[in-house]
């Protein structure tokens, strides 16, 4: 199969990116940063990594970056979407800016938006599509909240409804379209909302579950929220 991550050059997506490569699924990983996803793909080539990876460069909240993914899926097709990309802001309600606002939304929601409708024309071509949102146990109704987090926390929110609006639109085209709310991952996104907190899964734990749900969940599940938590709620 061929996937692609986005945000994929820190935290779950880089365990993630490696844990499909290393089951020999071509991954596409996408990332800001080149140094980060040159690591990646030599760690992934050390792994002996059959497939192959190929990494992008790519800011996807530009139309640079967007039409740079274009290319390369004219290349090598898609089977499966992984939206892992994410922005964090933690500020009191009452500091948070526009600005902040903007720049959480841009990267959370539509940035995944913008890049989930440029994969769609090769997803339809797949037997296999699925899209996978990560979404976050903050953006899931009834869960506790934290302070500092309202910002991130909505934008996951709309991710979340994302994910079942998109379900029922596209289940006749044979795509599905699931989210994974991850609880405290041990990321640095993780450490940024919550220092010194020591979280209950690793990165690669996460990830080997990511990995197997991008791969199956489409065979059980579709509009699906579902929680990745050791807590309740």
């Amino acid at each position: 199969m061929t996937i692609l991550i986005t945000g994929a050059s820190s935290g779950i997506g880089y365990a993630t990116a490696i844990e499909l490569a290393v089951q020999n699924h071509h991954v596409i990983a996408v990332a800001r940063s080149k140094d980060k996803l040159e690591n990646l793909k030599k760690e992934c080539i050390k792994l002996n990594a059959q497939a192959g990876i190929t990494i992008l460069a790519a800011d996807i909240s530009s139309d640079e970056g967007r039409t740079a993914i274009l290319d390369v899926l004219n290349k090598i097709g898609l089977d499966v979407l992984v939206n892992n990309a994410g922005y964090l802001v933690t500020k009191p309600f009452e500091e948070l800016t526009q600005t902040d606002w903007q720049e959480v939304y841009q990267t959370n929601v539509f940035s995944l938006v913008a890049v989930t409708q440029i994969c769609l024309p090769y997803l339809k071509k797949s037997k296999q599509a699925h899209v996978v949102n990560i979404t976050s146990m903050g953006g899931v109704q009834g869960s506790s909240k934290f302070g500092g987090l309202s910002a991130y926390s909505s934008s996951k929110g709309a991710v979340s409804i994302l994910t079942e609006c998109l379900a029922e639109e596209l289940k006749d085209k044979n795509i599905s379209v699931n989210a994974l709310a991850m609880g405290a991952v041990e990321t640095p996104m993780l450490n940024k909302a919550f220092p010194g907190y020591k979280a209950p899964l690793t990165s690669a734990t996460a990830a080997e579950f990511i990995a197997w749900f991008a791969v199956n969940g489409r065979n059980l599940f579709n509009g699906k929220i579902l929680p990745v938590s050791m807590s309740t709620p």
